[in-house]
């Protein structure tokens, strides 16, 4: 499968130079380093090849590096059904810069950049319709980037003196916090239930 991988890699680059910056082959994975602008022609050059025929996009993602320049990795997995092959193309892009969409290559990529631009605020250019579709239309932030906070900005709940959906300001209460620093590996003073038995041998 690695040598079937590695031919495939050598066929993509020597075809599609310019659209490839690297690639590699890691536990029977090829992945390839794409150029942020070729995205679109590569994945439709990957799709409509003979020796490829990658007809299925699998996924959508990314990864947020934030201490890097170019924050994101925009990840795109695709299958050939045809060849039993995968493949991951990978793309670096910053945090204002616009990735092009491969809705007209892929339609399925459509939910897929949407929820990307959801999680990660990552915006993809020509796509038709580019909103949030996990989160509510006036959610603040991205959930998935490393720098939200776990609490979120906003709770919402139902209100039953106003009778409607409202939003606040989140408040934790710290009696309801219980921090227990102790390492079960290191020995806990105390027993938890069904552990009094292990202790009787």
């Amino acid at each position: 499968m690695t040598e079937a991988l590695r031919e495939l890699g050598t066929h993509i680059e020597t075809r599609r130079p310019h659209a490839v910056a690297a690639w590699t082959v890691v536990h029977d994975e090829l992945t390839v380093e794409v150029v942020t602008g070729q995205i679109a022609p590569l994945v439709d050059f990957l799709k409509a090849d003979g020796t490829c025929r990658f007809s299925t996009l699998v996924d959508i993602t990314a990864i947020d590096w934030p201490g890097r320049e170019r924050r994101f990795d925009v990840v795109y997995h695709l299958l050939s059904m045809y060849r039993n092959q995968r493949i991951r193309l990978r793309l670096a892009a910053g945090e204002e810069e616009m990735v092009p969409s491969v809705t007209d290559v892929h339609p399925s990529a459509n939910w897929f950049e949407r929820e990307v631009f959801d999680m990660f605020g990552i915006l993809f250019s020509g796509h038709p319709d580019l909103r949030r579709i996990l989160t509510d239309y006036g959610f603040r932030g991205y959930p998935l980037r490393k720098d939200f906070p776990t609490t979120g900005y906003t709770e919402v709940r139902y209100d039953e003196v106003q009778k409607r959906v409202v939003y606040e300001p989140v408040r934790l209460v710290q009696e309801y916090r219980q921090f227990d620093f102790m390492s079960p590996w290191e020995g806990a003073k105390y027993v938890l239930p069904g552990d009094e038995k292990q202790g009787a041998r």
